[in-house]
């Protein structure tokens, strides 16, 4: 099970967050999990001891500083006033933990949800080292895809009316024209389809899919 933990953000803030570890005392790859827009919530923490349970170091930063959205428009109004080069140095702070851990092998990967997505498709933007980045239906809003230099696996659904499949294509193809690579699974599905406490949009099957092509992705590129 996950326990709460600090670490330093690169702007010299505490963090608090969600760390899981895998059985075993042999170092293990490590990820950051990035929280949907909801904030860092039982979801999340689920998440982070999946890949616990997966052999993974995982770590999901509380970006919102422990707040929790009660419903869809205070995580809107959560998600618009987060600052956006703040969380961006809560993540390297996390990377940067990662890589230092003592269970960790060094190499720190970083997946995300939602918003989680977005700041996962920035972070490969942004932050040197990372050994792959798997975002899940979400787009930055001011990317530079010429920064790009890890693997990316992403993951969209074909009904969702914010991170639109299209776009998703539109950033590979962007990739591609650059020399670099996006490996892109879009699904039957809406947004948030892999969220399993939200019954409303959870497609068990497509979900059960990206994650097992997630996992083996996460485990190629940090073995």
């Amino acid at each position: 099970m996950s326990e709460r933990v600090t670490f330093t953000s690169k702007n010299g803030d505490t963090v608090g967050g969600a760390l899981a570890l895998p059985a075993g005392a042999a170092p293990a790859p490590a990820v950051v999990v990035v929280q949907e827009w909801w904030g860092l919530n039982a979801q999340i923490e689920a998440t982070v001891d999946r890949l616990a349970a997966e052999g993974f170091v995982a770590l999901a930063p509380a970006l919102y500083r422990g707040a929790v959205a009660r419903d869809a428009t205070e995580a809107n109004q959560m998600m618009t006033a987060l600052d956006g080069q703040r969380a961006m140095a809560d993540l390297e702070g996390a990377v940067a933990h990662l890589r230092a851990h003592p269970r960790g092998n060094g190499k720190v990967a970083i997946t995300g949800f939602c918003m989680g997505g977005a700041y996962t498709f920035a972070a490969a933007c942004f932050v040197r080292g990372l050994a792959c980045a798997v975002p899940f239906y979400g787009v930055p809003p001011r990317p530079d895809w010429s920064q790009v230099d890890t693997p990316i696996q992403a993951h969209f659904a074909s009904r969702d009316g914010w991170a639109k499949p299209e776009t998703a294509r539109e950033i590979q193809r962007t990739l591609e024209g650059r020399g670099q690579t996006m490996e892109l699974h879009v699904y039957d599905a809406e947004h948030a389809f892999m969220n399993e406490r939200r019954p409303e949009v959870h497609a068990p099957e497509a979900a059960a899919l990206a994650w097992s092509r997630a996992v083996a992705f996460l485990r190629q590129h940090t073995a």
